[in-house]
């Protein structure tokens, strides 16, 4: 997860390059690099690419599409600091899906910790008047179909490689990015080609070992270190484009990441507990 995190931090450096471009086309060529990979390495794995599972593969790519299209509209309309700490509000989403889809269990301080970072968010949107409304809606609802994404790679889990559940999200990308881009071309420069190409390198990197984290723990443990991306973009917001913060979107930030820290501790804790109450069930 530590790995998807820093891959999807360094793609969104060259999404934000690029976010003058239709938004559209930024998915198609995303989608289109990581597409090409998946099929070399599932023909040099002998794996079938279709899948078994094919309505939740179906669902699980248009949700990611879904997900990606809202995130880049937010990109060239806000800082990426404040852009990537309103999308990821998506732990908050993943967590309320998976109650109801997976019938995992959360704990109500748990739900505390959440609504304290969804509060940051609320404080970041109401005083930064460069914000507008539906900028704003955007990037909630970019967290709210990556949440349904994440549940659907965790219903996945054990019934289809890895890669098939990957190549699936970025074939829905490149046909629904063809499909809208045929009508708005605007063609990239050659530093934009580059571009381009990095963004699909990183999303591959990033979405192969998201869907293995995903496989491998718990959905609302897994996608919390998401945040962590948080702390990237402001570094590279600062750093690379000179972006300003005003006193009140670092407070709404620092909101954000102490219900991450606080959850994080939370959940460490209780795993403690409950490792020891079953070896203590085991020893009696």
């Amino acid at each position: 997860m530590l790995l998807s995190t820093l891959a999807f931090a360094v793609m969104n450096v060259f999404l934000k390059k690029v976010s003058h471009l239709p938004s559209m086309e930024i998915v198609l060529f995303r989608c289109l690099v990581s597409l090409l990979i998946c099929l070399y390495i599932l023909r040099q794995e002998q794996v079938e690419w279709q899948g078994s599972n094919r309505k939740l593969l179906l669902a699980r790519g248009i949700f990611g599409t879904l997900a990606l299209f809202t995130f880049f509209k937010t990109l060239g309309e806000m800082p990426l600091g404040t852009a990537v700490t309103i999308q990821y509000l998506s732990p908050i989403f993943t967590t309320i899906i998976a109650v109801f889809v997976l019938n995992e269990k959360v704990k109500s301080a748990q739900w505390l910790f959440f609504l304290l970072s969804f509060a940051g968010v609320l404080v970041i949107k109401g005083f930064d008047t460069s914000i507008s409304m539906s900028t704003f809606m955007y990037g909630v609802a970019s967290a709210a179909f990556s949440g349904f994404a994440y549940n659907m790679v965790r219903s996945l889990k054990g019934k289809e490689h890895t890669m098939v559940v990957v190549l699936h999200f970025q074939l829905v990308g490149v046909i629904a990015g063809f499909l809208f881009t045929i009508f708005n071309w605007m063609t990239p420069s050659p530093i934009e080609w580059f571009y381009m190409l990095m963004i699909g390198l990183c999303t591959q990197v990033g979405q192969v070992q998201l869907t293995k984290a995903l496989q491998m723990g718990k959905v609302a443990n897994v996608t919390i270190l998401n945040y962590l991306g948080v702390i990237y973009a402001l570094f590279f917001s600062i750093t690379l484009f000179g972006e300003k913060y005003p006193a009140t979107a670092i407070v709404g930030i620092l909101l954000v990441m102490t219900g991450i820290v606080l959850n994080f501790l939370f959940q460490k804790y209780d795993s403690k507990i409950v490792a020891e109450e079953e070896l203590t069930t085991i020893e009696e």
